[in-house]
């Protein structure tokens, strides 16, 4: 993990995306495992999203409210932290990850606190949160499942909703063995890979985390302008753990959260569940309003994430990516992602939504690769539950990529050509050495290699050889000597 980008972003970034795919191809057990994962989600949420008639209709009823939302995203925010604030809480606005960093850690530091339970989250993912705490001298226990497999193994997110889907039961079981003992309470002697087994010695390993811990981080899923209200959606109940019992909470959200009102997030509240996990509702859905007095956290403190995303809003094509709800139902769909899992991309956003997300918020030059991590195919389209059209976007972000490139060789090819296309005794020049050129290279009707710096095209084509005789030729001996 090289740490922050120049926008402060983890963004690993090495190798780039089709060499770190080539190398995920070759590992069989990582393929199956991501085809077995990805299709029994996929068919779950195909079977819930048919069970409602108006499906398309909350589609584009949620495309609708992010569109109006970032429109008017400057006074949704304000409106949120004047609702915080009334609420007893505290709101903070970080430009960038280190910013945000800083924040968290000198807030952490106020309580005198050297250890704070979290729950899952992007955002914090994003900002490399657990690493700075490190440094500082504070310990970060990631609560849900999957991530805590993750931290266990010093490992890397590869999905947005199943963190640890590039593993087995089996090297899960193997890892608790190991690794849990190092960080708390040890898995059982003789832990099987069943996957109660492996959930119950998880619970054990995290209840006294929950109960000793006096500071707590989440991310959120959603805040509602209007009434300061923060959401967090998630199936396992350490989200609920961590949002009530600390004396100190403390919220890292990426500004493009936000929606104006509860109606609005009716609409989400339905979409997200069946897109994410194929279930009709979150087992846990966790509000709070700032702070109230002998119930939850003493303390609440907001911190809104720009890190990029105000760059990105500029755009206006690519500003379609910050309407995302981190559902992951484009990676359960997309044939790359099924095939190269979540590491090739080299970002903690991985899949279609991390190939145009990322690019966005830390710089096309820095991932210029990943807008090409895709077949165009649209499947991710249709899947979004939010209707954002990421081939449009992915298209768009290969043209800037394109454009960023040094064009120093691009630019004398062009002028060259200018030349000869600009002068029909050059031009006729050309056609002929062109025509005697590849009827020499050429091989049973093929042109198999071109040599040079063409040997790039024909390394993956077959070039058919110029035509013996020229348009001009041919026009010359029927057309003018026949006059």
């Amino acid at each position: 993990m090289t740490g922050p980008g120049d926008r402060g972003v983890v963004w690993l970034g090495s190798p780039a995306f089709p060499d770190a795919a080539r190398s995920a191809l070759q590992n069989t057990q990582l393929r199956t495992n991501l085809r077995r994962a990805t299709g029994t989600i996929r068919d779950k949420r195909l079977a819930v999203a048919s069970e409602l008639d108006d499906w398309e209709a909350l589609r584009e009823a949620a495309e609708a409210v992010k569109k109006r939302t970032s429109r008017h995203l400057g006074h949704y925010l304000e409106q949120l932290e004047a609702s915080v604030t009334a609420a007893g809480g505290t709101v903070h606005w970080a430009a960038d990850a280190a910013e945000a960093n800083r924040i968290v850690t000198e807030l952490v530091r106020a309580t005198g606190e050297r250890e704070v339970v979290k729950v899952k989250s992007m955002a914090t993912q994003e900002i490399g949160l657990n690493e700075h705490l490190a440094e500082a001298g504070i310990t970060a226990y990631e609560t849900d499942l999957a991530e805590l497999i993750v931290q266990l193994g010093d490992d890397r997110p590869s999905h947005i909703l199943v963190p640890a889907i590039h593993l087995s039961r089996t090297e899960i079981r193997d890892l608790f063995a190991a690794e849990m003992g190092k960080w708390g309470r040890p898995a059982p002697d003789h832990l099987g890979d069943d996957p109660r087994e492996l959930a119950e010695a998880a619970r054990h390993h995290l209840r006294e985390k929950f109960l000793n811990a006096k500071v707590a981080v989440s991310g959120a899923n959603f805040a509602v302008s209007d009434t300061g209200t923060v959401v967090v959606v998630e199936s396992e109940g350490n989200g609920r753990m961590c949002l009530t019992l600390p004396e100190t909470l403390i919220t890292v959200m990426g500004i493009e959260k936000v929606v104006p009102t509860w109606t609005d997030l009716e609409v989400f509240l339905q979409l997200l569940p069946r897109s994410s996990t194929g279930e009709r509702m979150n087992p846990y859905t966790s509000t709070w309003t700032g702070v109230t007095a002998g119930d939850g956290p003493r303390e609440f403190h907001l911190v809104l994430l720009d890190n990029g995303r105000t760059d990105t809003l500029a755009d206006t094509v690519g500003r379609q990516a910050l309407a995302c709800i981190r559902c992951s139902a484009c990676l359960n769909v997309c044939p790359v992602f099924e095939r190269t899992g979540g590491h090739a991309y080299g970002s903690v956003y991985p899949g279609p939504i991390g190939a145009v997300l990322t690019p966005q918020l830390v710089g096309i030059e820095q991932a210029a690769s990943l807008p090409f991590a895709s077949t165009l195919c649209g499947a991710c389209y249709d899947a979004c539950p939010v209707k954002i059209n990421i081939p449009e976007v992915l298209a768009h972000l290969r043209a800037r990529a394109v454009e960023a490139k040094p064009k120093r060789a691009e630019a004398l090819a062009m002028k060259a050509a200018a030349t000869v296309l600009g002068s029909p005794r050059l031009f006729g020049a050309a056609q002929k050495a062109g025509s005697l050129g590849g009827r020499a290279l050429a091989r049973r009707g093929r042109i198999g290699r071109l040599p040079g710096p063409l040997r790039g095209w024909s390394d993956t084509r077959d070039t058919p050889p110029p035509a013996a005789e020229s348009f001009r030729t041919w026009w010359r001996k029927n057309k003018e000597g026949g006059r």
